[in-house]
């Protein structure tokens, strides 16, 4: 039977969002709705083991929350005419609409954008502060520092729990597309040895789908929709029998979903189709031109590094180029490649891929010693556990070869 402290943790990372969004709707303000459901978080962990668990766990949640929240204003001479306003109505449930309004609502233009995206993050899929500052690249204080921040904005500006109306999607749909591709990476980077962690990349297709439904017009959310498609379409093959990352090149692609891969490449059409181009649809397409080739090694590569050179001109990042260098590696040579990584020495030598891809150049190379140090600083700045596996076997590797 599974533990009950993880099947707590495991509800409330599968519906964060949704139940926060009910209890805030009714209640009217974020701060209220985390501090409810966390108290009947507690509740859970107290009574689950003795009464059993639920029938409907998140729903239970909400309901107790609803409870806790009710009582806390009851107590508050403050909060007494919102008691009595609302005391009256039925508990709240969690549907999809507001699981879509907690995302818009921490994606509010009175919101900074950093603020926007990790507090969405935060509320939408209930990562820990932690694993939210991993995703960004920061130091764990500093995430917690703009969280704190960020809820107090919310709560300061009076943001409503609500899908918003079309004209406001122009302003904060690009935090939203941010928040959802960031909820499904965290999964799908690491979901080898996890369920939960295949369920949270799920999660992020799922919301992907939800907003391209609910705008249709929009070419980028259907770019990103397709992009997470194309990605998850190779879930199967991405993790070998013991959790362990297997890389593109070596992935069994008779696993590759290719019903998925075809929809994904429809979707991707059809928003291309409306002649807004943008960073999600181009990425979209570099995954189709790897999903649709035969092999690894017909790979159209002087494509996916064009798209990569349209990507950069669209998001001047430096991931961005250290991914179009490696693809330089088989349009041009080993070489090339490595003197366009090294270019980027000055931006991204804190970012372990940086030093992967160094490694893997240097070995090709014939350059065992430098390949070996690129190596062992990958495995020293990974913080996710599959990536870390994967570095420390590259390392022994490497290793042995010297």
């Amino acid at each position: 039977m599974e533990d009950v402290a993880a099947l707590v943790d495991r509800v409330w990372r599968a519906d964060a969002a949704g139940m926060l969004g009910a209890l805030a709707r009714r209640l009217g303000d974020f701060g209220r709705a985390e501090e409810a459901l966390s108290d009947a978080l507690a509740e859970a962990l107290k009574r689950w083991p003795e009464d059993g668990v639920p029938d409907n766990p998140p729903g239970w949640l909400v309901t107790t929350g609803w409870r806790k929240a009710l009582d806390r204003l009851r107590r508050d001479a403050a909060g007494r005419a919102k008691a009595a306003q609302v005391a009256a109505e039925p508990a709240p449930t969690p549907g999809v609409d507001d699981r879509l309004a907690t995302i818009f609502a921490c994606c509010h233009p009175d919101l900074p954008q950093p603020a926007r995206v990790a507090l969405t993050l935060y509320a939408a899929s209930g990562l820990s502060t932690a694993e939210i500052a991993a995703a960004f690249l920061v130091p764990l204080p500093t995430m917690a520092q703009r969280l704190s921040r960020a809820k107090r904005q919310l709560r300061a500006s009076g943001i409503r729990f609500e899908v918003p109306q079309p004209d406001e999607y122009a302003d904060r749909l690009p935090a939203v597309l941010a928040v959802i591709y960031l909820v499904f990476n965290e999964g799908y980077l690491s979901s080898g040895r996890s369920a939960q962690r295949r369920e949270l990349a799920r999660e992020g297709v799922e919301l992907a789908r939800q907003l391209a439904a609910l705008l249709p017009r929009e070419p980028e959310v259907a770019g990103l929709t397709a992009l997470l498609e194309l990605q998850q379409s190779r879930a199967a093959a991405r993790f070998d029998s013991w959790g362990r990352i297997v890389l593109l090149e070596r992935q069994d692609r008779q696993l590759w979903d290719r019903a998925a891969i075809g929809r994904a490449a429809l979707r991707l059409r059809s928003a291309v189709s409306q002649g807004r181009p943008g960073p999600y649809q181009v990425q979209a397409g570099i995954a189709a031109l790897h999903a649709l080739a035969a092999s690894y090694e017909v790979t159209p590569w002087a494509e996916v590094r064009a798209l990569y050179d349209r990507l950069s001109s669209l998001d001047p990042s430096p991931v961005v180029l250290l991914n179009r260098a490696v693809t330089t590696r088989f349009v041009i040579g080993p070489v090339a490649a490595l003197e366009e990584v090294d270019a980027l020495a000055g931006r991204l030598a804190g970012y372990h891929l940086w030093h992967a891809a160094r490694a893997d150049l240097l070995s090709t190379l014939q350059r065992p010693a430098e390949a070996l140090a690129a190596a062992e600083r990958a495995l020293a700045l990974a913080t996710n556990p599959a990536e870390r596996e994967l570095m420390s076997r590259r390392v022994g590797e490497l290793g042995r070869r010297r």
